[in-house]
């Protein structure tokens, strides 16, 4: 079935097989011709006729039509002769079924126009009585074009189907890896958000410590300085809690993945509840620990998950920049949430001083491409007055996953 469904034309080795077909089918005119039959037995002229006819087959799959005109060639002058007419039989028959499985319909009917035409000539010129077997002559080269044609629209369906499962495979594996790409991005972002608020909020309040233990030393706040550890061991376990969480979704996504799911379904099942608007309240706590004023204000219902998990991190980000680079000990952040239209609207402005430390960070992009991941759009830059203003329009419309 594997040589049935091979292109004949592009078949490796085919001159090779093709020589060694054409020595076998040689081999059996012989054998046919040896037995005796009907017309006079070749003589020396007839072998070497005979024997010629069978050469042209080595170049029927390269040059079908100039194999089938090389044994048209030696068999007509040896018909004309009166020789046994059965030996040249299968070199005629593999000629005509190559020209027929190799090309168009078209090439294959002129090939038979043009081959029953001289046979109708001489056959009536030769045997004008034999009308039955002239018929019985054409009834076989019609049968032997009929299936080469049919062998070669087989091999064209079956080349059409593996040609589409290879381009699903194709597109399967471009999928896997754009997800594989997309999945690498989110759990970036979700590390990015959560280690860089994390130590944010250590950096400020082991600062908080270290003030209040070297400020006046005679007279240290031990309750002060017990605060502020306490708050730092709680963002530490938080931290670790989130870290934990992200870690076992990776490792059964590996599993997954493992076992043929794939990342193409059951995705969100292992990424675990999304943050949303409602875990606002504590994100905006532990930022006043961290001695920033911060004001919330929410004006939104019905807000899909996937936009909820977005705005969180926007504003977890936009928070953690401003306590970062606020550069003032007085900040005020001002958080403000509210539905417009068919959008939710996010906007996080501080009074700071709007700076950093010069150096590149992934915030602003992570920002962007969680916009971006529900469809929205984010712009960030100075306030309009003093510090640093992030807003965010983040359609409710859209159903999308947060990546």
């Amino acid at each position: 079935m594997s040589a049935v469904h091979r292109d004949p034309l592009t078949a490796p080795h085919r001159t090779r097989y093709d020589a060694v077909l054409a020595l076998g089918v040689a081999v059996l005119a012989v054998a046919i011709a040896l037995t005796g039959g009907e017309g006079t037995p070749p003589d020396r002229l007839g072998w070497t006729l005979l024997l010629a006819g069978y050469v042209p087959l080595v170049l029927r799959r390269r040059r079908p039509v100039v194999a089938l005109l090389g044994v048209v060639a030696c068999v007509a002058p040896y018909y004309a002769l009166d020789y046994d007419p059965a030996p040249p039989v299968p070199a005629t028959v593999l000629a005509l079924y190559t020209v027929a499985a190799t090309g168009t319909v078209r090439r294959t009917l002129l090939t038979g126009a043009a081959v029953l035409g001289p046979t109708l000539i001489s056959n009536g010129l030769t045997n004008q009585e034999g009308e039955l077997e002239f018929l019985e002559i054409s009834g076989w080269i019609v049968a032997v074009l009929f299936i080469g044609i049919a062998v070669r629209y087989y091999r064209l369906y079956v080349a059409s189907i593996v040609e589409r499962a290879e381009r699903a495979e194709r597109t399967r594996e471009e999928e896997a890896r754009y997800r594989v790409a997309e999945e690498r991005l989110r759990i970036a972002r979700d590390l990015h958000d959560l280690l860089a608020h994390s130590i944010t909020l250590i950096g400020v309040q082991t600062s908080v410590a270290a003030h209040v233990l070297t400020a006046d030393p005679e007279r240290l706040d031990r309750e002060a300085v017990a605060r502020a550890l306490e708050e730092i061991a709680g963002t530490c376990r938080t931290a670790r809690g989130e870290l934990r969480t992200t870690l076992e979704v990776l490792r059964e996504r590996d599993t997954a993945v493992g076992a043929g799911a794939g990342l193409v379904s059951g995705a969100e099942d292992l990424r675990g509840p999304l943050p949303g608007i409602d875990g606002l309240a504590a994100l905006v706590e532990s930022g006043r620990v961290a001695g920033a004023e911060v004001e919330l204000s929410v004006h939104a219902d019905g807000v899909p998950p996937s936009v909820g998990a977005a705005a969180y991190r926007i504003v977890q980000e936009a928070l953690t920049n401003a306590v970062r680079h606020g550069g003032r000990e007085d900040l005020t952040v001002r958080v403000g949430l509210w539905t417009s239209g068919s959008a939710l609207r996010v906007s996080v402005r501080d009074d700071g001083t709007g700076g950093g430390d010069g150096s590149p960070g992934f915030g602003l992009v992570g920002m962007r491409e969680r916009a971006r991941s529900v469809g929205g759009t984010l712009d960030a830059g100075p306030g309009p007055a003093e510090g640093f203003e992030v807003t965010a329009t983040l359609p409710l419309s859209r159903k999308g996953e947060v990546r």
